[in-house]
């Protein structure tokens, strides 16, 4: 670092430290003109988020570590500026528009710089000071926004797909889960994890798979039945797979698939008779309440 980015480095701070009220005043402003930010963010948080950020960057700046690196470098910064993205995420607000948020905050910081006795030239060294630093923290908040957004995404994503693959108890000791759409192995992991616990919260002893609403039926999607089945009998209990209409048996046929160790029918309601039968349960029993277990 040259000498005169030595200076500039000590008048920004200086500025900081004698202007941080009217720093955080200016910037709640511009952001709150810029009229983007999700409708959870209030003036009293966006002027708290301010205050931290600001206090942050001059505890940074009266340290050694190079401009440059200021952002990633200092711990406390950094996670101001993370923490502030991980809040617009949950805001609702675009990563563009948080992204300019956190750039917003060069006007007000050369705001106050103009104050100083820098002059033109001077002035200009400073402009540039500012940006090589907050186009930082521009780029981590835009960075930290979108991981945000696709871990909200990805947990969004299982929790739709738990919702679509309810375990259904149908009688005392029988559960049944009604598979609907393409069978693949994020969702057979979320299948096997929901019908293990349910079988032994309801300690059931038959577990019907129904996949008549399973479009097709390639080794894949056997294979990953067949794990499943093997994760249920190594908890004591035995699974019957209904929904097998002509077109999954031939391609099953076809396709040289071995389901010759499980026990299958045509439809849900004769896997459910036969669940009946080998839990001995007497025809005319009235049927358990059914309830979703996820």
């Amino acid at each position: 670092m040259s000498t005169s980015d030595t200076d500039i480095r000590k008048v920004l701070l200086a500025a900081l430290r004698d202007q941080e009220g009217q720093i955080t005043d200016r910037w709640t402003t511009l952001q709150l003109e810029q009229a983007a930010l999700g409708a959870d963010l209030c003036e009293s948080e966006l002027r708290e988020e301010a205050h931290l950020l600001v206090e942050a960057l001059t505890e940074a700046l009266a340290g050694d570590i190079p401009v440059e690196r200021l952002v990633t470098s200092h711990h406390d910064l950094r996670t101001t500026v993370t923490q502030l993205s991980l809040r617009r995420v949950r805001a609702g607000a675009t990563p563009t528009d948080t992204a300019l948020a956190v750039l917003s905050l060069k006007e007000a910081l050369l705001a106050a710089v103009r104050h100083t006795t820098l002059d033109t030239g001077e002035l200009f060294s400073a402009a540039v000071l500012v940006n090589r630093m907050l186009d930082a923290a521009g780029a981590l908040s835009f960075e930290t926004f979108v991981e945000g957004r696709e871990e909200i995404i990805q947990r969004q994503s299982r929790q739709l797909m738990e919702l679509s693959t309810p375990v259904v108890q149908l009688w005392r000791h029988v559960l049944a889960v009604p598979l609907i759409g393409t069978l693949d192995t994020a969702r057979t992991q979320i299948v096997m994890e929901s019908l293990l616990q349910a079988i032994q919260d309801d300690e059931a002893k038959i577990a019907i798979i129904d996949i008549t609403g399973v479009p097709t039926v390639d080794t894949a999607v056997a294979q990953h039945l067949m794990h499943t089945v093997g994760a249920v009998r190594l908890m004591g209990a035995d699974c019957v797979i209904s929904g097998i209409r002509p077109s999954i048996a031939q391609t099953i046929v076809q396709l040289g698939i071995d389901l010759s160790t499980i026990l299958t029918r045509a439809t849900l309601a004769d896997a459910l008779a036969d669940a009946m039968r080998m839990t001995e349960q007497p025809a005319g029993a009235l049927p358990m309440t059914g309830s979703a277990a996820t």
